[in-house]
C-alpha cells in the first residue's frame, strides 16, 4: 500500500474499524502491559524564543525570580523525586531563550555558560550523578552541536514536536512568531538526533489548526525518519486544551472521534517498535477509550511535581491508573526514560551505563529497592508472594501455555519468555500454577539438608566479572584476603561438620594456579578418610575440567577416578547462564555452554548425579533464561542425573562488574520469584525439586518463594563464604529451628533430606 492509499484509508475508513486495527497492532507488539515513566519535572527555564499562541509555560523575565533555576534548585527537585521513587528527571525548557532575552544571555554569561544547551548539559550531569535518577532534556529545535552536548549525559531526549504544517507559522495561526516551529528546522533537529543515535520522543499536537491529513503526513515523516535512523522510541499524540490567558483561549478542542482517529492513525502508521502515548492528565474521563485506540504508554506521571506545561491538569493517582489498566487486561508497568530496546543495545554504552542501575531484565524499571542479599525484607509474603497485585483478567494464551506445561510437554523458548514477561494478575496466575505443580509433584513437605560448605581456596586464575569471592593480588582489599586451606584443615572441618550432625560437605573453591587433578583427588580422599560416611558434594564442572586437563585425562575417566575416591555428587555451579552470548561478556575464559553440559553429562554417565543452577540478574535477558532452562530440561531427559535446580541470583554489592555501573543490580523481587516459578513450570516432568536460597533471598523471601513453586530450602550452610564475600547480609548459617520457622510461615512441614533428595530417617541414616 502506498502512503497515498494509507492516508486515504485513514481519512475515510469507519472509526470503529481503525480502532480495532490499532488495538490488534498494539496487542501483537509484545506482552500485555501499559507503561509509564515515574518522573520528576524540572522547569529549567520558562523563557522561550517562540510565542506559541496556546502555551502558558513560556513567560517573560519580569515574571520570574530568575531566568533559570539554579543548580541547587535543580538538585533539590531531583532529590525530592528520588525520595518519591522517580527514575527520570525531565527538564522542561523553552527554545534558546538567549536569542530573545538579554536577561537570559546575561544570566548565562554570569554563570559561565554561552548557551542554554550548555547549561542543560551541566544540570544533566549534576542529576546523573545522583544514585537513581536519569536526566531527560526536552527541547524543540536543537542543532547538531547541541545534540552532541547532550548525548554524554542524557540517555534520551524529547524533541517536541513533529514537523507541523508551515502554514501554522503564518499570521493569525498558532505558531505565528515562533520561527523554531518551521518544519525544516524541526526535522533537522530530529535528524541530528538520529545521526547521534540518541533515543528521542516526538509527537503531534491535535487541534491547533492542522487537518487530519496533515497529522497523518507528520506521522509518516516520523515513521520514515525512524526507519532510517532507528532512534524514535515513542510518539505522543496530545490533544490541545484551550488555556485562559492565551490567544487561543476561545479555540475549540478537537472532537473525541477526531482525536481517537489520530491516535489510531499513529499506531497504524508507525512501526511496531515505536510506542504510542497519550497524556492521562488531559484525558481523565476517557482513559479506557484511549486504550481502545491502541496506545501502549501514558508518558510521564509525577508523584512530586505538576505538569508545568499543563498546570491546570493534575496528574492522576498512579494507583488509579493501575486499576484502570489492570481491569483492561494490560497491567501498568513502570519504564525508564529509554525504552527496553535501547537499554539492551550493546553499542550504546553511554545509554546503558546511565540506566542499567535502574533496570530490570527487560529494560523496564526495577519494581522496588530490594536486591538479593541486602538487609531489606523482600516486599512479599507467603500469602502475597508477588506483593500487591491489582486484580484483572489474563489472556487465554497464558492458560494454554500453563496447561501444556502441566501435561509434561516441553515449552518453546518463546513460551517460557512469555511466562517471565507476565505482570499483575497474569504473573499471579503463573505463580499459582507453579505452586499447584509443586503440590502435585512434591506435596507440602519442605526439605533441607544439614551440610557444611568448605571453600578451600579463594585464589583463582579466572576473572569472572560478577565474582567477589575470588582473590588475586589485583583483587585483594575487599572483605577477605587470599587463602588456601591445607588437607588437614579440610579434614578437620569435615569432622566438625559430622559432629554437628551434617551428612553432606560441599567443597568448592577458586581455580588455583597450582591445583592439579591430584589436588582435587586428594581433597576427596582427605574428607573420606576422616569421615567415611559423609557425602562429598564437590567440584564445579570448571574444577573438574581443570583437574582432567592437568592430568591429561578424558573428562569421563577423571570423573570415574573421583567417584572411586568417594565423590558422591557434583554441584551444578559455574553454569552462570548457559548461553554463549552472555558467557562471552561475564566469564569469557570459563567453559562454553557445551563444555559445561559435556562435563555434567559425563558425570551422569559414570553414575555421579549433579545439582544445577542458573545465576541471573546481570546482563542476561529472559530469552537467555529460557535457553538455559531448556538446556537443563533436555539434558535431564537424556541422562536423568539432575534431581534439583537452585537459582542463585547475582549479589550486586561487591560484584566487580556492578561497581562501575556496567550491569544491573541483581534481579528485582518479581524476577527472583518468577525465576523459581517458571523453573518449576518449564522443568515439570523432568526436574522435580526447586530450591530457594535463604542466603540470597533472606528468610522472609525464602518463605514467599515456598508459595511460588519451591519445595526445598537447601542446607544450613555452616561457614558459607561465597555469598558473604559478595556482600550478602543474611548470615553464614541457619539452624534447623530457623528453617522450620521459614517452612511454618508458608504453612508447610520441614523434613530433613539427604544430598540426593531422599527423606532422612535418623534410625536408617542417609540411605533412607
Amino acid at each position: 500500500m502506498t502512503d497515498a492509499d494509507l492516508i486515504e484509508r485513514l481519512l475515510t475508513a469507519p472509526l470503529a474499524d481503525l480502532l480495532a486495527e490499532a488495538r490488534a497492532r498494539r496487542d501483537a507488539r509484545g506482552p500485555a502491559r501499559t507503561t509509564y515513566s515515574r518522573k520528576v519535572f524540572i522547569p529549567l527555564t520558562r523563557l522561550c524564543a517562540d510565542v506559541c499562541h496556546y502555551c502558558t509555560f513560556a513567560t517573560t523575565p519580569s515574571r520570574l525570580h530568575a531566568p533559570y533555576l539554579s543548580p541547587e534548585e535543580v538538585l533539590e527537585i531531583a532529590r525530592e523525586g528520588l525520595a518519591a521513587g522517580c527514575k527520570e528527571a525531565l527538564f522542561t525548557l523553552g527554545d534558546a531563550p538567549e536569542r530573545r532575552y538579554a536577561a537570559a544571555r546575561d544570566w548565562l554569561a554570569e554563570h559561565g555558560f554561552g548557551r542554554t544547551i550548555d547549561y542543560v548539559r551541566h544540570c544533566a550531569e549534576l542529576v546523573l550523578a545522583q544514585p537513581c535518577v536519569a536526566p531527560t532534556p526536552t527541547a524543540g529545535r536543537v542543532s547538531e552541536g547541541g545534540v552532541a552536548r547532550m548525548t554524554p549525559c542524557a540517555p534520551s531526549a524529547g524533541l517536541m514536536r513533529a514537523p507541523p504544517p508551515a502554514r501554522l507559522c503564518e499570521k493569525g495561526e498558532a505558531h505565528h512568531g515562533s520561527p523554531d516551529k518551521l518544519p525544516a528546522l524541526r526535522m533537522a533537529s530530529l535528524e541530528a538526533a538520529g545521526r547521534a543515535q540518541m533515543p528521542v520522543t516526538s509527537g503531534i499536537l491535535v487541534g491547533i489548526g492542522e487537518t487530519m491529513r496533515e497529522r497523518i503526513e507528520a506521522l509518516i515523516a516520523l515513521r520514515d525518519l525512524d526507519r532510517r535512523d532507528g532512534h524514535l522510541q515513542e510518539v505522543i499524540v496530545q490533544n490541545f486544551c484551550p488555556k485562559p490567558g492565551t490567544k487561543m483561549a476561545a479555540s475549540a478542542e478537537a472532537g473525541e472521534d477526531e482525536f481517537l482517529r489520530a491516535l489510531a492513525a499513529a499506531r497504524i502508521v508507525l512501526d511496531d517498535r515505536v510506542s504510542v502515548q497519550a497524556p492521562p492528565n488531559l484525558n481523565g474521563e476517557r482513559l479506557v477509550e484511549l486504550l481502545d485506540a491502541g496506545i501502549d504508554d501514558w508518558g510521564g506521571i509525577s508523584p512530586v511535581t505538576q505538569d508545568h506545561v499543563n498546570p491546570e491538569a493534575p496528574w492522576p493517582e498512579i494507583a488509579l491508573m493501575e486499576e484502570v489498566c489492570a481491569a483492561y487486561g494490560r497491567p501498568l508497568v513502570e519504564r525508564l526514560t529509554v525504552y527496553p530496546r535501547f537499554v539492551a543495545t550493546d553499542d550504546k554504552a553511554w545509554i546503558r551505563q546511565a540506566v542499567l542501575k535502574l533496570s530490570d531484565a527487560e529494560g523496564l524499571a526495577r519494581d522496588s529497592v530490594w536486591s538479593p542479599g541486602v538487609a531489606e525484607h523482600a516486599p512479599a509474603s507467603p500469602d502475597r508472594p508477588l506483593g500487591r497485585i491489582v486484580p484483572g483478567p489474563t489472556a487465554p494464551g497464558l492458560h494454554r501455555i500453563l496447561d501444556k506445561a502441566a501435561g509434561g510437554h516441553e515449552l518453546s523458548e518463546a513460551e517460557i519468555v512469555a511466562l517471565f514477561a507476565t505482570r499483575g494478575a497474569a504473573a499471579q496466575a503463573v505463580v499459582e500454577a507453579a505452586d499447584a505443580l509443586r503440590r502435585q509433584t512434591k506435596g507440602d513437605e519442605v526439605t533441607f539438608v544439614i551440610n557444611r560448605n568448605i571453600n578451600y581456596t579463594n585464589i583463582c586464575t579466572h576473572s569472572c566479572s560478577f565474582c567477589a569471592f575470588s582473590k588475586t593480588s589485583s583483587k585483594a582489599g575487599f572483605r577477605d584476603k587470599p587463602y588456601n586451606l591445607d588437607l588437614d584443615e579440610i579434614a578437620e572441618r569435615a569432622r566438625e561438620a559430622v559432629a554437628k550432625g551434617a551428612t553432606e560437605v560441599c567443597l568448592q573453591g577458586g581455580i588455583h594456579p597450582s591445583y592439579t587433578g591430584e589436588t582435587y583427588r586428594s581433597i576427596v580422599r582427605a574428607v573420606k578418610d576422616a569421615c567415611p560416611d559423609l557425602h562429598v558434594h564437590a567440584f564445579s564442572p570448571l574444577e573438574v575440567t581443570q583437574g582432567a586437563q592437568t592430568l591429561g585425562m578424558a573428562i569421563r575417566d577423571y570423573l570415574a577416578m573421583l567417584k572411586d575416591e568417594g565423590l558422591g555428587s557434583l554441584p551444578g555451579t559455574a553454569a552462570e547462564i548457559l548461553h554463549d552470548d552472555i558467557r562471552r561478556q561475564i566469564c569469557p575464559d570459563k567453559l562454553t555452554t557445551q563444555q559445561w553440559l559435556g562435563v555434567v553429562r559425563g558425570a551422569h554417565l559414570v553414575g555421579i548425579p549433579t545439582t544445577s543452577t542458573i545465576m541471573y540478574g546481570h546482563l542476561e535477558r529472559p530469552e537467555h533464561w529460557a535457553a538455559h532452562l531448556l538446556a537443563l530440561r533436555r539434558l535431564q531427559g537424556e541422562t536423568g542425573g539432575v534431581p534439583q535446580i537452585g537459582p542463585p541470583p547475582l549479589l550486586p554489592m561487591e560484584a566487580p562488574v556492578v561497581r562501575p555501573g556496567h550491569t544491573r543490580k541483581g534481579p528485582t523481587w518479581r524476577e527472583a520469584l518468577m525465576m523459581h516459578s517458571v523453573a518449576r513450570i518449564a522443568l515439570h516432568g523432568r526436574i522435580d525439586s526447586i530450591q530457594c536460597s535463604w542466603v540470597k533471598l533472606g528468610v522472609d523471601g525464602a518463605a514467599a518463594a515456598l508459595a511460588a513453586g519451591c519445595n526445598d530450602l537447601g542446607g544450613v550452610l555452616m561457614n558459607e563464604s561465597i555469598s558473604r564475600a559478595a556482600g550478602a547480609s543474611h548470615g553464614q548459617e541457619l539452624t534447623v529451628d530457623n528453617l522450620e520457622d521459614v517452612a511454618k510461615a508458608a504453612g508447610r512441614t520441614l523434613r530433613r533430606r539427604t544430598t540426593l533428595y531422599k527423606l532422612f530417617h535418623e534410625s536408617q541414616g542417609e540411605l533412607a
